[in-house]
Protein backbone atom coordinates (compact mmCIF):
# COMPACT_ATOMS: atom_id res chain seq x y z
CA UNK A 1 0.00 0.00 0.00
CA UNK A 2 1.23 3.38 -0.97
CA UNK A 3 -0.72 5.67 1.41
CA UNK A 4 -3.58 4.67 4.31
CA UNK A 5 -6.97 3.32 4.92
CA UNK A 6 -8.56 5.90 6.80
CA UNK A 7 -11.86 5.26 8.40
CA UNK A 8 -14.24 7.93 9.55
CA UNK A 9 -15.68 6.85 12.93
CA UNK A 10 -18.62 7.92 15.51
CA UNK A 11 -19.48 5.98 18.40
CA UNK A 12 -19.37 2.12 18.61
CA UNK A 13 -20.13 0.94 15.09
CA UNK A 14 -17.34 3.12 13.75
CA UNK A 15 -15.03 1.83 16.58
CA UNK A 16 -15.36 -1.28 15.56
CA UNK A 17 -14.77 -1.21 12.36
CA UNK A 18 -11.54 0.71 13.16
CA UNK A 19 -11.02 -2.53 15.41
CA UNK A 20 -11.49 -4.89 12.44
CA UNK A 21 -9.49 -2.86 10.20
CA UNK A 22 -6.42 -3.41 12.44
CA UNK A 23 -6.33 -6.64 11.67
CA UNK A 24 -6.65 -6.45 7.99
CA UNK A 25 -3.67 -3.60 6.91
CA UNK A 26 -2.17 -3.51 10.70
CA UNK A 27 -1.15 -0.20 12.59
CA UNK A 28 1.08 1.42 10.32
CA UNK A 29 -1.67 1.83 7.46
CA UNK A 30 -4.52 2.51 9.68
CA UNK A 31 -5.74 6.37 10.12
CA UNK A 32 -8.91 6.98 11.98
CA UNK A 33 -10.75 10.04 12.08
CA UNK A 34 -13.05 10.47 14.69
CA UNK A 35 -15.86 13.16 15.45
CA UNK A 36 -15.09 15.31 18.51
CA UNK A 37 -18.75 16.85 18.91
CA UNK A 38 -19.60 14.81 21.52
CA UNK A 39 -17.01 15.76 23.86
CA UNK A 40 -17.39 17.03 26.78
CA UNK A 41 -15.81 19.44 29.85
CA UNK A 42 -17.08 17.69 33.27
CA UNK A 43 -15.52 17.42 36.66
CA UNK A 44 -12.11 19.46 35.65
CA UNK A 45 -11.66 16.92 32.92
CA UNK A 46 -11.98 17.11 29.18
CA UNK A 47 -13.64 14.21 27.64
CA UNK A 48 -13.53 13.02 24.22
CA UNK A 49 -15.94 10.38 23.87
CA UNK A 50 -15.50 8.74 20.39
CA UNK A 51 -11.62 9.37 19.76
CA UNK A 52 -11.41 7.73 23.25
CA UNK A 53 -13.93 4.83 22.22
CA UNK A 54 -11.54 3.84 18.83
CA UNK A 55 -8.93 3.87 21.25
CA UNK A 56 -9.50 1.57 23.94
CA UNK A 57 -10.93 -0.51 20.74
CA UNK A 58 -7.72 -0.63 19.27
CA UNK A 59 -5.90 -1.58 22.12
CA UNK A 60 -8.52 -4.02 23.21
CA UNK A 61 -8.79 -2.44 26.43
CA UNK A 62 -12.83 -1.59 25.82
CA UNK A 63 -15.35 -2.94 28.54
CA UNK A 64 -17.98 -5.49 27.89
CA UNK A 65 -20.44 -2.84 28.34
CA UNK A 66 -19.14 -1.45 25.01
CA UNK A 67 -17.94 2.01 26.48
CA UNK A 68 -14.87 2.96 29.02
CA UNK A 69 -11.98 0.90 30.06
CA UNK A 70 -12.27 -2.98 30.95
CA UNK A 71 -11.78 -3.13 34.94
CA UNK A 72 -12.16 0.22 35.25
CA UNK A 73 -13.66 1.23 38.69
CA UNK A 74 -15.41 4.25 40.09
CA UNK A 75 -14.65 5.66 42.98
CA UNK A 76 -14.01 8.97 41.96
CA UNK A 77 -17.62 9.06 40.79
CA UNK A 78 -19.50 7.57 44.24
CA UNK A 79 -17.45 9.95 46.01
CA UNK A 80 -19.01 12.46 44.51
CA UNK A 81 -22.15 11.22 44.88
CA UNK A 82 -21.76 10.90 48.81
CA UNK A 83 -20.92 14.46 48.47
CA UNK A 84 -24.33 15.30 46.92
CA UNK A 85 -23.01 15.83 43.64
CA UNK A 86 -25.73 14.58 40.48
CA UNK A 87 -23.62 12.27 38.72
CA UNK A 88 -25.19 12.02 35.41
CA UNK A 89 -22.00 11.62 33.24
CA UNK A 90 -20.75 8.73 35.10
CA UNK A 91 -17.00 8.24 34.22
CA UNK A 92 -14.52 5.29 35.28
CA UNK A 93 -11.72 6.11 37.35
CA UNK A 94 -8.78 6.07 35.07
CA UNK A 95 -10.89 7.20 32.03
CA UNK A 96 -11.30 10.46 34.69
CA UNK A 97 -7.25 10.06 34.27
CA UNK A 98 -7.02 10.90 30.83
CA UNK A 99 -9.40 13.26 30.87
CA UNK A 100 -7.56 15.29 33.22
CA UNK A 101 -4.31 14.94 31.75
CA UNK A 102 -6.10 15.75 28.54
CA UNK A 103 -7.42 18.98 30.17
CA UNK A 104 -4.08 20.01 31.74
CA UNK A 105 -2.13 19.34 28.43
CA UNK A 106 -4.74 21.40 26.48
CA UNK A 107 -4.38 24.26 29.00
CA UNK A 108 -1.00 24.16 28.26
CA UNK A 109 -1.48 25.09 24.61
CA UNK A 110 -0.87 21.43 23.39
CA UNK A 111 -3.22 20.55 20.05
CA UNK A 112 -6.04 17.91 20.85
CA UNK A 113 -4.52 15.69 18.44
CA UNK A 114 -1.34 15.61 20.24
CA UNK A 115 -2.97 15.04 23.70
CA UNK A 116 -4.93 12.24 22.32
CA UNK A 117 -2.12 10.69 20.99
CA UNK A 118 -0.33 10.47 24.12
CA UNK A 119 -3.34 8.52 25.03
CA UNK A 120 -3.10 6.00 22.29
CA UNK A 121 1.37 5.88 23.20
CA UNK A 122 -0.15 5.12 26.72
CA UNK A 123 -2.15 2.18 26.20
CA UNK A 124 0.15 0.77 23.29
CA UNK A 125 -2.09 2.13 20.05
CA UNK A 126 0.27 2.41 17.20
CA UNK A 127 -2.32 3.39 14.38
CA UNK A 128 -2.94 7.07 14.15
CA UNK A 129 -6.67 7.96 16.01
CA UNK A 130 -7.02 11.74 14.71
CA UNK A 131 -9.52 13.88 16.04
CA UNK A 132 -11.20 15.80 13.47
CA UNK A 133 -10.29 19.13 14.59
CA UNK A 134 -7.97 20.85 17.04
CA UNK A 135 -11.01 23.59 17.52
CA UNK A 136 -13.98 23.05 19.65
CA UNK A 137 -17.46 21.53 18.01
CA UNK A 138 -20.61 20.82 19.78
CA UNK A 139 -23.48 18.91 18.90
CA UNK A 140 -26.91 20.27 20.20
CA UNK A 141 -29.82 19.10 19.63
CA UNK A 142 -33.56 20.49 19.87
CA UNK A 143 -36.20 18.26 21.10
CA UNK A 144 -39.00 18.74 23.37
CA UNK A 145 -38.90 22.46 22.68
CA UNK A 146 -35.49 22.74 24.32
CA UNK A 147 -31.51 22.88 23.12
CA UNK A 148 -29.48 20.15 24.52
CA UNK A 149 -25.94 19.29 24.66
CA UNK A 150 -25.64 16.08 23.11
CA UNK A 151 -24.24 14.26 26.01
CA UNK A 152 -27.46 15.17 28.10
CA UNK A 153 -29.90 14.55 25.36
CA UNK A 154 -28.45 11.01 25.25
CA UNK A 155 -28.12 10.19 29.01
CA UNK A 156 -30.54 12.56 30.56
CA UNK A 157 -33.11 12.30 27.90
CA UNK A 158 -32.12 8.43 26.96
CA UNK A 159 -32.11 9.92 23.49
CA UNK A 160 -35.72 10.26 22.58
CA UNK A 161 -37.04 12.11 20.00
CA UNK A 162 -38.79 13.11 17.55
CA UNK A 163 -35.42 15.48 17.55
CA UNK A 164 -36.34 19.14 15.99
CA UNK A 165 -33.42 20.60 15.18
CA UNK A 166 -29.32 19.51 15.13
CA UNK A 167 -26.93 22.18 15.26
CA UNK A 168 -22.62 21.45 15.28
CA UNK A 169 -21.80 24.67 17.19
CA UNK A 170 -18.56 25.74 16.18
CA UNK A 171 -18.11 24.27 13.08
CA UNK A 172 -18.32 26.71 10.55
CA UNK A 173 -15.18 28.34 12.62
CA UNK A 174 -13.68 25.09 12.44
CA UNK A 175 -11.66 23.06 10.29
CA UNK A 176 -10.07 19.90 9.91
CA UNK A 177 -6.43 19.68 11.11
CA UNK A 178 -3.67 19.40 8.46
CA UNK A 179 -2.99 15.84 9.79
CA UNK A 180 -6.60 14.57 8.94
CA UNK A 181 -6.33 16.54 5.37
CA UNK A 182 -3.17 15.10 4.44
CA UNK A 183 -4.72 11.47 5.39
CA UNK A 184 -7.68 11.57 3.27
CA UNK A 185 -5.61 12.78 0.63
CA UNK A 186 -2.92 10.26 0.27
CA UNK A 187 -5.69 7.73 1.42
CA UNK A 188 -5.72 4.32 -0.81
CA UNK A 189 -9.04 3.95 0.43
CA UNK A 190 -11.40 5.75 2.63
CA UNK A 191 -14.15 3.47 4.28
CA UNK A 192 -17.17 5.67 6.66
CA UNK A 193 -17.75 3.70 9.62
CA UNK A 194 -21.56 1.84 10.24
CA UNK A 195 -21.95 5.37 12.33
CA UNK A 196 -25.27 7.48 12.65
CA UNK A 197 -24.49 9.62 9.54
CA UNK A 198 -26.21 12.80 11.16
CA UNK A 199 -24.39 13.00 14.66
CA UNK A 200 -21.24 10.37 14.27
CA UNK A 201 -20.23 11.65 10.87
CA UNK A 202 -22.16 14.61 10.16
CA UNK A 203 -19.87 16.98 12.19
CA UNK A 204 -16.49 15.57 10.14
CA UNK A 205 -18.59 16.83 6.89
CA UNK A 206 -19.70 19.96 8.52
CA UNK A 207 -15.95 21.41 8.64
CA UNK A 208 -14.53 23.20 6.15
CA UNK A 209 -11.93 21.54 3.90
CA UNK A 210 -13.37 17.89 4.41
CA UNK A 211 -15.98 17.68 1.66
CA UNK A 212 -13.42 19.07 -0.31
CA UNK A 213 -10.49 16.90 0.65
CA UNK A 214 -12.66 13.66 -0.17
CA UNK A 215 -13.58 14.60 -3.40
CA UNK A 216 -10.06 15.87 -4.18
CA UNK A 217 -8.81 12.21 -3.01
CA UNK A 218 -7.65 9.65 -5.63
CA UNK A 219 -9.06 6.97 -3.08
CA UNK A 220 -12.18 5.12 -3.33
CA UNK A 221 -14.79 6.40 -0.56
CA UNK A 222 -17.20 3.83 0.77
CA UNK A 223 -19.86 3.53 3.71
CA UNK A 224 -20.65 0.96 5.97
CA UNK A 225 -24.28 0.69 6.86
CA UNK A 226 -25.18 0.50 10.74
CA UNK A 227 -28.24 -0.85 9.87
CA UNK A 228 -28.69 -4.71 10.20
CA UNK A 229 -31.93 -5.90 8.52
CA UNK A 230 -33.39 -2.52 8.72
CA UNK A 231 -33.11 -2.01 12.29
CA UNK A 232 -30.32 -0.03 14.98
CA UNK A 233 -28.17 -2.12 16.73
CA UNK A 234 -27.21 0.52 18.96
CA UNK A 235 -27.67 4.38 19.72
CA UNK A 236 -30.32 6.98 18.32
CA UNK A 237 -29.55 6.46 14.71
CA UNK A 238 -33.82 6.14 13.86
CA UNK A 239 -34.45 9.85 15.80
CA UNK A 240 -31.66 11.55 13.64
CA UNK A 241 -32.90 9.68 10.38
CA UNK A 242 -36.58 10.35 10.68
CA UNK A 243 -35.01 14.43 11.05
CA UNK A 244 -33.44 14.64 8.27
CA UNK A 245 -36.16 12.66 6.59
CA UNK A 246 -34.55 9.94 5.12
CA UNK A 247 -35.83 6.10 5.46
CA UNK A 248 -34.28 3.71 8.23
CA UNK A 249 -32.84 2.09 5.45
CA UNK A 250 -30.26 1.57 2.66
CA UNK A 251 -31.30 3.85 0.77
CA UNK A 252 -31.90 6.41 3.82
CA UNK A 253 -27.88 5.59 4.94
CA UNK A 254 -26.92 6.13 0.65
CA UNK A 255 -28.82 9.49 -0.31
CA UNK A 256 -27.80 11.05 3.48
CA UNK A 257 -24.09 10.59 2.12
CA UNK A 258 -24.93 11.49 -1.43
CA UNK A 259 -22.25 12.10 -4.40
CA UNK A 260 -19.59 11.38 -1.68
CA UNK A 261 -19.82 7.84 -1.23
CA UNK A 262 -18.97 5.27 -4.67
CA UNK A 263 -20.49 2.48 -2.86
CA UNK A 264 -22.30 1.39 0.64
CA UNK A 265 -21.86 -2.48 2.33
CA UNK A 266 -24.54 -3.18 3.58
CA UNK A 267 -27.43 -6.37 4.15
CA UNK A 268 -29.99 -4.90 1.84
CA UNK A 269 -30.08 -3.14 -1.58
CA UNK A 270 -30.33 0.18 -3.08
CA UNK A 271 -30.62 1.75 -6.85
CA UNK A 272 -29.07 5.02 -5.12
CA UNK A 273 -25.00 3.49 -5.27
CA UNK A 274 -23.34 0.20 -5.92
CA UNK A 275 -24.07 -2.25 -2.75
CA UNK A 276 -22.04 -4.96 -1.23
CA UNK A 277 -24.44 -7.30 0.12
CA UNK A 278 -23.28 -9.08 3.21
CA UNK A 279 -23.72 -9.41 6.99
CA UNK A 280 -22.89 -6.72 8.62
CA UNK A 281 -23.59 -7.62 12.29
CA UNK A 282 -20.22 -7.11 13.93
CA UNK A 283 -20.69 -8.96 16.99
CA UNK A 284 -17.36 -10.87 16.94
CA UNK A 285 -13.49 -10.63 16.22
CA UNK A 286 -14.07 -12.30 13.40
CA UNK A 287 -16.72 -10.68 12.10
CA UNK A 288 -15.11 -7.04 12.16
CA UNK A 289 -12.14 -8.28 10.52
CA UNK A 290 -14.13 -10.13 7.62
CA UNK A 291 -16.36 -6.76 7.39
CA UNK A 292 -13.69 -4.91 7.47
CA UNK A 293 -11.80 -7.47 4.80
CA UNK A 294 -14.71 -7.23 2.39
CA UNK A 295 -15.54 -3.10 2.72
CA UNK A 296 -11.37 -2.96 1.65
CA UNK A 297 -11.59 -5.27 -1.36
CA UNK A 298 -15.10 -3.89 -2.59
CA UNK A 299 -13.16 -0.59 -2.39
CA UNK A 300 -10.75 -0.92 -4.16
CA UNK A 301 -13.24 -3.00 -6.92
CA UNK A 302 -14.77 0.80 -7.28
CA UNK A 303 -11.55 1.89 -7.60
Amino acid sequence: MNGPVVVLAGGTGGAKLARGMLDVVGARDLVVVANTADDVEIYGAYVSPDPDLVTFWLADRIDERGWGLSGDTFNVMDGLREMGVDVWFNLGDRDLAYGLERARALAGGTRLTDAQAAIATALGVQAKVLPMSDKPVRTRVLAGGRWWPFQEFMIKTRGQGPVEDVDFRGAQAAEPTADVVDAIVTADAIVIGPSNPVISIGPILALDGVREALQASRAPVIAVSPLVQGSVVKGPTDVFMAYAGQPLSSEGIAASYGELIAGLVADERTDLVPVLQTDVLMDSSDARKRIAEQALRFAFALS
